[in-house]
């Protein structure tokens, strides 16, 4: 008994011994490396429409949310989205205002829809907007500390209004949203406020700023599980520009390869979501000026 016991036990062993060598020669799940970018600075699309869309296909972009600035005539809009969408880059339009959020600047949303209807409706598919992103943000007024419910209430009530549109012209329609947005409550007891955000758009871009990678998706995780429940996307947000709230919330100041490592460390763990859409870069320029910088550096060498 002894013996056979010894020789099972060895048995058993060799076993798990195998299954573990071969998880461990076995391919790991590829990690999705799709990025978006934010574009704010639009009149640099008529002089540098190549090197923004060749820059954007090295580094994975697949989508570029594209500030909406009425001095950039419509047909650098057009140029520009009918080179991206050769390169199979989807270009949505960006609006926002912090004050976009009170009831009595609706119209101004309104306005950006109005206007991306009468663009697309002018232009080839090819050059028409696939989408549109707002970028609201209530939180760095005063009025938020004192009337934060009554902001909410405002707020969901215009979002309601803007996706209503957005459904009606055939564009996906997103939100940039602090981390922090799950921890408010939604409109009338509708739960917090990132899963409502979620339920009406189809997709978030969250503001997980810091300097780590698993930080980031920390936290971006709760909005990951509740997209992934909903069917809906994800970006997780990161940071390269210089900000006065503090250095850890940025890539600025880093090294490229620290900024790509953790990068990649927050996309491998995104990645365990269906909901990840890719991580979100804030913004073109900052990231272009680091690249080149690293790149310059290295020639020089």
């Amino acid at each position: 008994m002894r013996f056979l016991s010894a020789k099972a036990n060895f048995c058993i062993t060799a076993v798990i011994i195998c299954l573990l060598l071969l998880l461990f020669l076995l391919p790991s799940a590829p990690v999705k490396q799709d990025k978006a970018t934010w574009l704010w600075d639009t009149a640099i699309i008529r002089s540098e429409s190549e090197e923004i869309l060749d820059f954007s296909g090295r580094e994975g972009v697949t989508t570029i949310f594209l500030q909406i600035q009425e001095s950039v005539p419509a047909e650098d809009y057009r140029r520009f989205i009918r080179s991206a969408h050769e390169v199979n880059i989807a270009i949505h339009a960006l609006g926002g205002e912090p004050d976009w959020a009170y009831a009595d600047q609706r119209e101004e949303g309104g306005k950006l829809m109005s206007w991306l209807e009468e663009y697309n409706m002018e232009s080839k598919p090819e050059e028409r907007f696939q989408g549109v992103q707002l970028d609201v943000e209530p939180y760095v007024l005063r009025r938020w500390e004192r009337e934060q419910e009554q902001v909410v209430k405002e707020w969901s009530r215009n979002m309601e209004s803007w996706v209503q549109e957005a459904r009606r012209q055939g564009l996906e329609i997103s939100a940039a949203v602090p981390f922090w947005l799950d921890s408010i409550p939604g409109p009338e007891g509708s739960g917090n406020f990132s899963r409502w955000m979620l339920e009406q758009s189809d997709a978030v871009a969250v503001m997980s700023y810091r300097d780590d990678g698993e930080k980031m998706y920390e936290l971006s995780r709760e909005e990951l599980e509740q997209a992934d429940e909903l069917g809906k996307s994800v970006w997780i947000g990161m940071e390269l520009t210089d900000t006065k709230e503090g250095d850890h919330l940025t890539f600025h100041g880093k090294s490229a390869k620290v900024m790509k490592n953790e990068a990649r460390r927050a996309a491998a763990l995104g990645t365990e979501h269906p909901s990840f859409a890719g991580l979100a870069v804030h913004h073109y320029q900052a990231w272009h000026r680091k690249t080149t910088a690293m790149t310059n550096e290295n020639d020089s060498r």
